[in-house]
């Protein structure tokens, strides 16, 4: 299993199809989990998938649509039987939060884990660690919707060639890297820079500058197509994007690998969306979602 990859548990968007579920997706960070948007039946969609309650550290909604958050109930309860041994922390639009409550005690059950409630109401840091750095930017769309991004601090990467030619080895490898100096020679002298990997989490939304400020450099990015471009002004109308746009956004903004998702129950065709990404000009990697797809996140760059 890769320590960083992208689980796919529903594609479909407002309707659910014979072979898409409603929307839910796990994104696994070294040690972390983050579960973005459980539609309904996302807990049956995480069996099928191999990904347990246990691996749920950040719950991470856009909106509040139903697509995008009735699982929420049957999660936290799942959560909750299992007694996950963690606290898991909710990220969920602020104005959204009577619907949360709804959700979060939509029925009776025992409380055995701490939830820790973290409601966004504008763009911003939201956590940020020595693994990464997790951030919500506003989207538009009819209800109030935020797309994530986590992005892992630049680092150093060590060169054996440039520690053989300083005469470094052994025990003085951790040292130069713990202290940034050895007997004159800098940890800059012995590696070259390391750029950090970053994620992206875009869902239902128009065109808009949070689009644009999430996806920017991103080595994945995931990000809503419900449309074809024919039906552009439906998009617009109803607050969301077309395979070609979406490619666009991410050929503008230099990702590494793109992943569409939530497809509307009026296409049938699926390599359309890819067809049309290409056609828009997006040459890296290319992914259209379909349930229980595992991705692993692009090797550094």
């Amino acid at each position: 299993m890769s320590a960083r990859e992208f689980v796919v548990l529903g594609t479909a968007s407002q309707v659910p199809t014979r072979h898409r579920n409603h929307n839910g997706y796990l994104l696994r960070w070294d040690g972390e989990g983050f579960l973005f948007d459980p539609g309904e039946g996302t807990q049956r969609q995480m069996l099928r998938a191999g990904v347990a309650a246990h691996d749920i550290d950040r719950i991470c909604v856009t909106h509040f649509h139903g697509d995008h958050s009735l699982g929420l109930a049957g999660v936290i309860q799942r959560i909750n039987l299992d007694q996950v041994p963690h606290p898991v922390t909710a990220h969920y639009p602020a104005s959204g939060q009577v619907f949360f409550d709804r959700l979060r005690y939509a029925t009776a059950y025992r409380e055995t884990v701490r939830i820790d409630e973290a409601p966004v109401a504008a763009d911003g840091v939201l956590a940020k660690g020595d693994a990464y750095t997790l951030e919500a930017r506003r989207l538009s769309h009819p209800v109030e919707s935020f797309g994530y991004r986590i992005t892992e601090p630049d680092g150093r990467r060590i060169r054996p060639e440039l520690l053989a030619r300083h005469g470094i080895s052994g025990p003085d490898v951790g040292r130069i890297q713990r202290d940034g100096v050895l007997d004159g020679v800098t940890l800059d002298q012995v590696s070259e820079h390391r750029p950090g990997q970053s994620f992206a989490f875009v869902m239902d939304t128009r065109l808009c500058e949070g689009v644009h400020a999430l996806a920017a450099g991103c080595d994945m990015l995931v990000i809503e197509s419900t449309f074809l471009d024919e039906d552009v002004r439906l998009a617009t109308d109803h607050g969301h994007l077309t395979a070609g746009q979406a490619a666009t956004v991410a050929l503008e903004a230099g990702v590494k690998h793109l992943v569409l998702t939530h497809f509307s129950q009026r296409y049938t065709d699926p390599d359309a969306f890819e067809r049309q990404a290409r056609a828009a000009g997006f040459q890296g990697e290319l992914t259209v979602a379909q349930d229980l797809l595992r991705i692993p996140l692009p090797k550094r760059r």
